[in-house]
């Protein structure tokens, strides 16, 4: 048949230039503008269309196009089942839809689903070109939905979002919506960043990103990372929150420091400029372990402008056998190691040498220098208390130094005691014998060895102080205010106003009297 040839079979139109007609196996093969009309809801057209109508398998070939609703399907060779209403593709295909492009050596579709399964080399683009593309997916297996646009990731994949690269298992990526759901360990890098978790929920629009379950975000520029069951970041502010068992771990120094709190909070400034720089909070029930080092307090803050950490309500901070404490502790840093600390307000530190002897300074203030995180100067300001205990050369421990002062310096050298300066102080010397009860320990001490943190894993423990040794803040008192009515009263302006004030009340109760008995008269 040859010149506007139309075949009708079972609710489908074809129409072709030319076709063979085989009327034993009812079917035929057309030529030439083949098109395909099922319902004017499915159009398939092709130059080649081989159709049979007994197994109701229609073969396209050559630039065909096969559209359902918003999707199209650009292939040479199309294979259409009308009896499972499947359509599929084996030598290279590509698909448009909304605003996606996918492209994959082996695909099918299936109208009544609405849904595209897509195999080998698969790759999904959005927004479709000539725009710029802002997402490009790379998988072995992807399915998408043509009604929701949704594309479920279902291989191993790649997703390529400006700066960011997620590679995913096991998720969704809603392309509408630009909001990735993604399963099974799915990781999110960003410019040295890493977020891992059981799941991660990741927003294109807005570039944030949240993970749960045994998350770990890493920053290999800062060498730190944080570990929990939720966190939470912003790509665009660099804001970063990790809770519930989370624990922030820095492994820029030589020993690694493992920190655990409710709550761990990172604020980024000035980012991407010159000047950035970062405060991180971590607030209730803080503790904090490392070989050399470590630390309880209630909340902390960390500024990476002058490599500061401030610890805040009863801080505790041992060192060895040293143990300081005090309203607030600083710590200095000078690169990777401790330069400074440096304890305000009610401070004391405490060595111990035995269960029943320590050392023991309390002052106001306290400052201890370091050099090769070794500690070789500690000083005390105000109102320093000493109990001191010395050697003799046998090591033999000699008395009980007990001394009042202003200014102490203690010159630390191998982590013993060198020497001691002090100026003008009032002192009492004990021998061991003779030690009075009530002189062993000075009158704000305190030793919590009960609380310090044993290990990396003793910081998920939290031990609060014994009742009745939390440290009671010190009240500083402003300068009293004069009143103005002081200073009249002073000067006997008060007096004389008063006076005034009677005299014109009086006048003002007249007038009004006056003006009241007036207005019982009629006019």
């Amino acid at each position: 048949m040859v010149g506007d040839v139309q075949f009708s079979h079972d609710g489908v139109l074809m129409y072709c230039d030319s076709a063979l007609y085989y009327e034993p196996t009812n079917s035929f093969d057309a030529f030439g503008h083949v098109h395909m009309n099922q319902g004017d809801t499915l159009l398939l057209d092709s130059e080649v269309l081989y159709y049979n109508g007994l197994d109701k398998l229609a073969r396209a070939r050559y630039n065909v196009v096969l559209k359902h609703g918003t999707m199209k399907i650009y292939t040479d060779s199309l294979d259409y089942d009308r009896l499972y209403e499947l359509g599929y593709f084996f030598e290279g295909g590509k698909v448009l839809d909304h605003d996606n492009v996918l492209t994959s050596d082996w695909g099918e579709y299936s109208p009544p689903k609405h849904e595209a399964v897509f195999n080998y080399n698969v790759r999904l683009v959005n927004p479709a070109p000539p725009a710029k593309p802002e997402t490009v997916l790379l998988s072995d297996t992807l399915h998408y939905n043509t009604q929701t646009a949704i594309a479920h990731i279902v291989g191993p994949s790649n997703i390529e979002n400006d700066e960011n690269h997620i590679y995913s298992e096991l998720g969704y990526y809603d392309t509408k919506a630009k909001h990735s759901h993604l399963l099974n360990r799915s990781i999110l890098t960003n410019n040295g960043k890493q977020l891992v978790g059981d799941s991660v929920v990741w927003n294109d629009d807005v570039a944030t990103a949240e993970a749960f379950g045994n998350i770990v975000y890493t920053d290999v520029v800062n060498k730190n990372m944080f570990t929990g069951e939720y966190c939470y970041y912003e790509d665009d502010t660099g804001y970063v929150m990790a809770t519930d068992n989370a624990v922030a771990i820095d492994y820029s120094q030589q020993d690694t420091m493992y920190a655990h709190a409710d709550t761990f909070k990172v604020f980024t400034y000035n980012i991407d400029t010159d000047s950035i720089y970062r405060i991180m909070h971590g607030y209730y029930h803080m503790r904090a372990y490392r070989r050399d080092v470590q630390a309880v307090c209630d909340s902390l803050v960390y500024d990476t402008r002058d490599s500061i950490l401030i610890m805040y309500r009863d801080p505790i901070l041992w060192q060895a056998g040293q143990q300081q404490l005090g309203e607030e502790i600083r710590i200095f840093f000078n690169g990777e190691n401790i330069d400074s600390v440096q304890v305000l307000r009610q401070a004391l530190s405490v060595e111990q040498i035995d269960s029943i002897h320590y050392n023991q300074v309390a002052g106001h203030e306290m400052h201890s220098y370091f050099k090769d995180g070794e500690m070789y100067l500690s000083t005390s300001e105000g109102n320093v208390f000493v109990n001191y205990y010395p050697f003799d050369d046998d090591s033999l421990m000699v008395e009980l130094n007990h001394t009042e002062t202003t200014l102490l310096k203690m010159f630390v050298k191998e982590r013993k005691v060198d020497r001691i300066w002090m100026p003008a102080a009032t002192g009492v010397m004990y021998p061991i014998p003779l030690i009075p009860e009530d002189m062993y320990y000075l009158q704000n001490f305190a030793w919590f060895d009960y609380i310090r943190p044993l290990n990396r894993y003793d910081i998920f423990e939290w031990r609060p102080k014994k009742s009745g040794s939390e440290l009671k803040e010190s009240v500083r008192h402003a300068a009293p205010k004069q009143k103005l009515s002081d200073i009249k009263k002073k000067r006997g302006i008060i007096e004389k106003s008063s006076e005034s004030s009677d005299l014109s009340e009086n006048s003002e109760s007249s007038e009004t009297s006056e003006s009241s008995d007036n207005s019982e008269k009629p006019e």
